[in-house]
């Protein structure tokens, strides 16, 4: 299955969790808490405040090597928007890629997700626990704060 398909599917629409596809077109979903849409409302929110420039994109579906993978939020730019505009999934990942991790996310699966992000051309990587504690990522090693956006807190509160 590819994402197009998993878009047009009729009992895929409006469910109530998100959605990827793994390397192998299977369907991976992950049911949403609260606390989850809360913290992902904020950041969008606090991006779009902070920088004017952009847009900000929740669920944002992003082509990896590994499948259809889905940011929780996540910023482009004008110019990157403009290339990923009328696509089904944004065939290059916007700057900012923004991911709330739940209990149920292993450290090993979040490394997974930064490196597809990086590799698909995200700028920063972040990551958000369930507290809305933040940590920044660019390509080489984690950051004390966003480059990208200096004034962006490191934690959200709700």
């Amino acid at each position: 299955m590819n994402w197009q398909e998993v878009c047009e599917h009729p009992s895929l629409k409006n469910l109530p969790f998100k959605i990827e596809l793994d390397e192998y077109g299977h369907i991976v979903m992950s049911p949403v808490k609260i606390n989850h849409s809360i913290l992902q409302g904020e950041i969008e929110f606090t991006l779009r405040s902070l920088l004017k420039e952009g847009k900000t994109l929740p669920e944002c579906a992003i082509k990896t090597r590994k499948g259809t993978k889905v940011a929780d939020v996540a910023w482009a730019s004008l110019d990157v928007l403009a290339r990923i505009k009328g696509e089904v999934e944004a065939s290059i990942a916007p700057e900012i890629c923004v991911e709330i991790v739940s209990g149920s996310n292993t450290k090993k699966e979040m490394a997974e997700k930064r490196q597809l992000y990086f590799e698909a051309g995200a700028k920063e990587v972040w990551l958000c626990n369930e507290s809305g504690e933040l940590i920044f990522f660019n390509a080489e090693q984690q950051l004390v704060h966003s480059e990208v956006v200096p004034l962006f807190p490191d934690k959200i509160e709700i």
